[in-house]
């Protein structure tokens, strides 16, 4: 048996081998740069009302749907592209999160434009540093999510509800909500 199955984890991610990749490579590592913090957001958006795992398989499907993720060819997207995306059984094609996601590539892009990088205004809200969790209880929202939240709807994004942000938060390492006694922690 290999080192990673001895380790001790979260236990949302023990069940799952992609999973506990998921949760052992990425989850709650900070994430610095502006566009995987872009697509993270996006994909936690797709996630709204859905379990994570579902993305998690569908993600590489959605960053060849959604040209890498790229957040200057995404904002060119047009009619064509959503009904394309619309007939891709390889991603979660609900048309409101599709068409939240061309606009959040051009908020993107406009933010970029106006010399505003993804990265510094993400991690303003902590004043660069990574907030820690106590460990021992689990929150779907907090008041900086919903400051977070409130930011990103003023700017034009959507699906970037509190419940949305936090779980985009402890994804990106914005937050630590590693359990006590995980190794990730």
């Amino acid at each position: 048996m290999s080192d990673t199955h001895l380790r001790h984890r979260c236990g949302w991610a023990e069940g799952d081998p992609l999973m506990r990749a998921y949760h052992d490579e990425e989850w709650g590592v900070p994430q610095r740069d502006p566009r995987m913090l872009w697509e993270m957001l996006m994909l936690e958006g797709f996630q709204a009302g859905l379990a994570w795992i579902i993305v998690l398989r569908k993600r590489e499907a959605f960053r060849k749907a959604f040209a890498g993720f790229d957040p200057r060819k995404v904002a060119k997207f047009d009619q064509k592209d959503i009904e394309r995306l619309m007939a891709d059984p390889g991603i979660v094609r609900a048309r409101a999160k599709i068409e939240a996601t061309i606009r959040g590539a051009q908020i993107y892009c406009e933010m970029e434009d106006r010399g505003e990088n993804f990265a510094n205004f993400c991690w303003s809200f902590t004043d660069g540093q990574v907030l820690k969790g106590d460990g021992t209880s689990w929150i779907a929202s907090s008041a900086l999510s919903e400051k977070i939240s409130k930011e990103l709807k003023k700017r034009g994004f959507k699906f970037v509800g509190p419940t949305i942000v936090y779980a985009w938060m402890q994804a990106v390492g914005l937050v630590n909500d590693h359990a006590l006694g995980c190794f990730r922690r």
